[in-house]
């Protein structure tokens, strides 16, 4: 999960490529070829309990927050205050989880675009477009992490 860190520490350091799901190589190269999120041989990936409660807890304060962005409800601020619960997750995440090198790699990918997010939710020129990428993420790692019960977030 060291790697992991350093790498997602860089790539918030990054500009957002609009790249769905990609993240670049460890690299300030911005032509390195991008990374893209796949299954274990046609399986999702195995997850461990940290990372299952974490994911969960970022997916639980999205779905919390949609029905008031949706109705314009949500002030800048607040998406900013979002924004800071997210990364203490994704904080968690990295503190805790201990997958192994494939996945964790997967993993990566999926928490660069959450941070991403993040920063962009911190920005208030793009907070709508950080919200929408982070839920993209998670509707990712649903897509190619074994967590049950997970349910797909709609925008």
């Amino acid at each position: 999960m060291r790697r992991l860190l350093a790498a997602a520490a860089l790539a918030f350091g990054l500009a957002f490529s609009g790249a769905p799901f990609a993240a670049t190589e460890h690299s300030h190269d911005r032509s390195a070829p991008a990374q893209e999120l796949r299954l274990n041989n046609g399986q999702k990936w195995a997850t461990d309990d940290p990372l299952r409660r974490g994911m969960s807890e970022i997916h639980s304060a999205l779905a919390a927050s949609l029905p008031r962005i949706h109705k314009g409800q949500i002030k800048k601020s607040e998406f900013s205050a979002l924004a800071d619960q997210l990364q203490a997750q994704v904080d968690f995440i990295v503190t805790n989880c201990k997958l192994p090198e494939d996945a964790d790699f997967q993993l990566h990918i999926v928490l660069t675009e959450v941070l991403e997010g993040i920063a962009a939710m911190k920005a208030e020129a793009d907070q709508t477009h950080g919200l929408l990428a982070d839920l993209e993420a998670l509707n990712a790692y649903g897509d190619h992490f074994d967590q049950p019960g997970w349910t797909t977030l709609k925008d």
